[in-house]
């Protein structure tokens, strides 16, 4: 009863649906000015519907300064496993490493790979193409939201935030189960964390040991984020509308990065971009910093209004929205997929 308290005095918490929902009818009538249900699809015009939903990551990293982004490769889930294992050999990749799907979201079916058998498993049970990435081991964990208006030089970055994922740190008395139960975060995930770590539930974790409950740094998978805003100057935009004008065409969206420090992203040196997230990327500055609803709610809709803008130029400027059956038809099969997914992790 108390969680369920927990959940509804506290916003933060709430379903995607119902925390949107009352904001909607400004999205319909962006909508309606558009004539068209999809008036987001010309924002980042060479990303598949924008980049708001089911977009390969593939994509976007074939787009980007290659020099920027983790070793990556590309495998089909039907591959044999010895033709996996040396595609991995070839590539120099070494374990540990990630994988994830090349088509999803929200940290699903994201894993940390520490062996062969681990990769096995893995690849036995993926229904879909994945990518195996090198584990950036940089320190800090961050997210930069940056905009650009398509007729300015410069853009915007206007969220920063800093992200912790969801761990626990042992005390050498209780166990894992025990450390999840009273995690402030985890204890809202308790049925995700017995499915993931119930096998080590039992076990005692050292003093001052940390463990990891998720890798994945979502907001939806537990991870703790501080607001930077402090933090945003001239040295960080010029970063990042460097990044943004590579290929000319991206204009709003999200960075997940790992980096050094904070003083050597802002110098455009030691860090990876791990992914861009497009139309759909949400303002996750929102999120752990004593925002209020009403302040969260302004923050969107001022990122709802870039959207439009962006969309409406490049539209004017030959970018075509997407007819509405095509799109339907897109969404539909991406949330099919998407379902997929959950039930595989």
């Amino acid at each position: 009863m108390k969680k369920f308290f927990s959940k509804i005095f506290n916003w933060e918490l709430w379903p995607f649906n119902i925390l949107y929902a009352p904001i909607s009818p400004v999205w319909l009538w962006y909508c309606i000015k558009s004539r068209s249900f999809w008036f987001f699809t010309p924002s980042n015009p060479t990303i598949t519907f924008g980049g708001m939903e089911g977009e390969g990551k593939k994509e976007m990293y074939d787009q980007l300064p290659h020099d920027l982004m983790p070793l990556t490769i590309y495998i089909r889930h039907t591959t044999e496993f010895n033709q996996v294992l040396r595609k991995i050999e070839l590539s120099g990749l070494q374990y540990p490493f990630i994988v994830k799907p090349d088509v999803g979201m929200k940290g699903i079916l994201f894993r940390v790979i520490e062996n062969e058998n681990e990769l096995q498993q893995y690849h036995a049970r993926m229904p879909v193409e994945y990518i195996a990435q090198e584990k950036v081991n940089y320190p800090v964990e961050v997210s930069v939201f940056y905009y650009r208006y398509p007729w300015r030089q410069k853009g915007r970055v206007s969220g920063f935030i800093n992200k912790e994922l969801l761990s626990v740190v042992g005390d050498g008395k209780r166990n894992l189960k025990q450390l999840a139960e009273e995690h402030p975060r985890a204890k809202f995930r308790l049925e995700e964390m017995e499915h993931r770590h119930g096998k080590s539930y039992e076990r005692i974790i050292p003093k001052g040991e940390k463990y990891f409950l998720s890798y994945a740094g979502n907001h939806n998978r537990g991870a703790q984020f501080t607001n930077l805003h402090k933090e945003i100057d001239k040295n960080l935009l010029s970063v990042f509308d460097e990044i943004s004008q590579f290929n000319k065409s991206f204009f709003y969206g999200r960075y997940d990065i790992k980096t050094n420090s904070i003083d050597d992203l802002k110098k455009g040196i030691n860090f990876s971009i791990l992914e861009f997230n497009g139309a759909g990327a949400e303002p996750n500055h929102i999120y752990d910093c004593g925002m209020s609803l009403r302040a969260a709610y302004a923050t969107i809709l001022q990122h709802w209004k870039a959207l439009y803008k962006i969309s409406r130029y490049n539209n004017k400027n030959g970018h075509e929205y997407w007819p509405y059956k095509k799109g339907w038809d897109y969404l539909k099969e991406a949330r099919k997929h998407f379902k997929m997914l959950k039930k595989f992790d």
